[in-house]
């Protein structure tokens, strides 16, 4: 008997729907007609042990305890599931073969490898287990992935990275969290403070954030616009550069902050002849962008729907189990295996035939007419392995309507831009020289809208910014045609006074851009440099997850799409050390996992350096106390979060 081992049911029922029939469907499984066995995990049906699990003194917590480091690491049965796994137990054992058929990813590869090392499979059994990775749940696509099986030995660095993953989490989540939540009881503070190596620097950014607006103070500076004009009458403005001369005058961005100053330079160079020194006329191609993961996908909805980064996963899981329009949603990949350039024509029918359901979206879509032929950058199959770019399915659907249509309809946006000319553009830039001093004006000359043709528009709000005209050095004006050497006239020039603006409090979307790109966010500058674009703060699966925790547990608090922290948020931060606040531990063990999952490290040299670094940050948090979380707290987190994520959080799961 050859079994297939689901990461959950929906999958598994999609497994069995290409089997032949007839079918025999038992508790927990689903026989075919040639004797092959479909059966499936609901998520974990394994979990980390407790402390108690390893010494029943650790249920007391006690700073003499800590740091708790097991030396035989130990998995316990979840209670809910527990009658799933012993059906599986079953099976594996009857089965002649076993088939891996997790979700595509780290969380999937360890899922069912844990439950098969579990029942203690080993010999041939095991050497011949094979992988099955499923990216979209209709028929064709899914018997298509039964026909490319691989050896699951070749996802052993995957399944050893989300455990070690797994286990770094807990050794740091639960001796962090006993040590401060211990420290703070001392200072008064009735609950548990959870610290967890993404959910505390992620907290951390949005602390620094938060006191960078509170301590702000606006300072105006000043611009120069010179008012040009050729010979036949053609106006058009340039913005002022200072030149060296000036820096005693400038802030750090460059900005003149002397009214005095600008006003000088208004003098000088109103009513005098001015000269193009330098006309550069670029021809710019912009290739279309990729198709999405999920982080992007997140950020995007969050931006033009206002969505939270939990509600888009959500609606995601739904597009992809029940609705089986879109392909595996919790892809970090952006880029499509040429496989699938092939199904390009039946997929843009099934869009096609969607877009009906998605608004002024679908007429965009509908009225583009697109080029089967074309290749974009999407199609590398170098950066695809388990699993690939989120994109629409060849599925029809007569049951799609609200939130579900604006996110299905931003997924195949960006696929469909894949197969549409490139935006192309003049970037133009003038340097006008007025009395010995510097004036450039800038523009764009649109030669072809291209992909930017299925792209939505936002409504600018007129009231923004009186100022519009001037909102960036790049005015929005046509230059007239200008050639080097040509005299202007400079006519009335003005004074254009600004102020600086603080930070802006961070949204879903930001905040979801930071965990992305966090070296931008990393002290270290040696280790912003080795930080590569996939490198983040959490997983695509766990990003939402861990911004709805820092809710949950009172660190967080959200008004409309601002994010920002609490008051015990703040104090808890106060409290850490810097390396448990700031995400250059975290990008440092990201980096490490994804050299892991790549077969380029090992799993003790990130495990090694956290026990002996867990032992010092232990012994440091003696010498702190919270004051300022003196009669603050509740007794209990809520048990878990809604939404479909694989990963549930509890007051006995400090993890992340």
């Amino acid at each position: 008997m050859r079994l297939f081992i689901a990461e959950k049911p929906s999958l598994g029922r999609a497994i069995a729907e290409v089997l032949p029939k007839p079918h025999k469907k038992g508790d927990g499984y689903i026989s075919a007609a040639n004797g092959d066995t479909v059966s499936w995990c609901i998520g974990h049906l394994l979990e980390q042990q407790q402390p108690e699990a390893y010494d029943p003194a650790f249920k007391k917590w006690s700073h003499e305890h800590l740091p708790i480091i097991p030396q035989q690491w130990q998995l316990g049965v979840k209670k809910q599931t527990a009658k799933q796994l012993g059906v599986l137990r079953k099976l594996v054992k009857q089965a002649d073969q076993l088939v891996h058929a997790g979700d595509p990813d780290r969380e999937g590869q360890l899922l069912v490898d844990e439950v098969i090392n579990f029942f203690g499979v080993t010999g041939t059994k095991k050497s011949t287990i094979q992988r099955c990775l499923i990216s979209d749940l209709n028929p064709s696509a899914v018997k298509q992935s039964l026909n490319n099986l691989r050896s699951n030995r070749e996802f052993i660095p995957l399944s050893t990275s989300a455990l070690a993953r797994s286990r770094a989490d807990w050794l740091y989540g639960i001796n962090l969290t006993r040590a401060y939540t211990l420290q703070g009881q001392k200072a008064g503070y009735n609950g548990v403070l959870s610290v967890g190596r993404v959910q505390t620097p992620l907290l951390g950014l949005v602390v620094r954030r938060d006191k960078a607006i509170a301590d702000f103070v606006s300072k105006a500076f000043y611009e120069v616009w010179a008012s040009l004009e050729t010979d036949q009458g053609q106006g058009f403005k340039a913005k002022w550069q200072p030149s060296e001369q000036c820096a005693k005058f400038l802030d750090e961005q460059g900005r003149n902050l002397s009214q005095a100053l600008a006003q000088n330079v208004v003098k000088r160079v109103s009513g005098q002849p001015a000269q193009v020194k330098n006309l550069k006329r670029e021809h710019k191609k912009q290739a279309p962008p990729l198709p999405y993961n999920l982080s992007s996908l997140q950020i995007d909805a969050s931006k033009a729907f206002g969505m939270s980064a939990q509600q888009v996963l959500d609606i995601c899981q739904g597009l992809y189990e029940r609705h089986k329009l879109i392909t595996y949603p919790r892809s970090d990949c952006r880029y499509l295996p040429m496989s699938h350039f092939v199904q390009a024509k039946e997929v843009h029918a099934a869009v096609m035939a969607n877009s009906q359901h998605l608004g002024q979206q679908g007429k965009l879509l509908s009225q583009t007419q697109i080029d089967f032929s074309r290749k974009s950058k999407a199609w590398n199959d170098k950066k695809v392995d388990a699993h690939h770019g989120i994109i629409p399915t060849q599925k029809v659907s007569n049951n799609l309507s609200g939130n579900d249509a604006k996110v299905y309809g931003l997924i195949c946006r960006n696929y469909v831009a894949q197969f549409l000319a490139q935006h192309e553009l003049y970037a133009v830039r003038v340097d006008v020289e007025i009395a010995s001093g510097l004036f450039v004006a800038v523009a764009k000359e649109l030669i072809a809208q291209g992909w930017k043709c299925i792209f939505v528009r936002p409504v600018k709000n007129s009231n923004q910014d009186n100022n519009n005209q001037y909102n960036n050095s790049e005015v929005q004006q046509m230059l007239p045609s200008l050639e080097n050497g040509q005299m202007l006239k400079s006519l009335q020039a003005e004074v254009l006074e600004k102020n600086t603006s603080p930070p802006k409090a961070y949204t879903d979307a930001t905040l979801l851009a930071a965990m992305t790109g966090i070296s931008s966010h990393v002290n270290d500058p040696q280790l912003r440099k080795i930080l590569r674009e996939t490198d983040g703060l959490g997983t695509e699966a766990t990003r939402a997850g861990i911004i709805e925790l820092l809710f949950s547990r009172g660190f967080l608090s959200r008004s409309g799409k601002t994010i920002t922290s609490t008051v015990t948020g703040r104090g808890l931060v106060e409290a850490l050390p810097d390396v448990a606040t700031y995400p250059d531990m975290t990008a440092r063990w990201e980096a490490e996992l994804s050299a892991i999952s790549e077969g380029r490290s090992l799993y003790k040299k990130l495990m090694g350096p956290l026990e002996a670094q867990l032992k010092d940050l232990v012994t440091q948090s003696l010498s702190v106390l919270p004051q300022g979380l003196s009669g603050l707290g509740k007794k209990s987190f809520a048990k878990k979060r809604k939404g479909n994520s694989k990963r549930k959080f509890s007051l006995k799961q400090q993890t992340s």
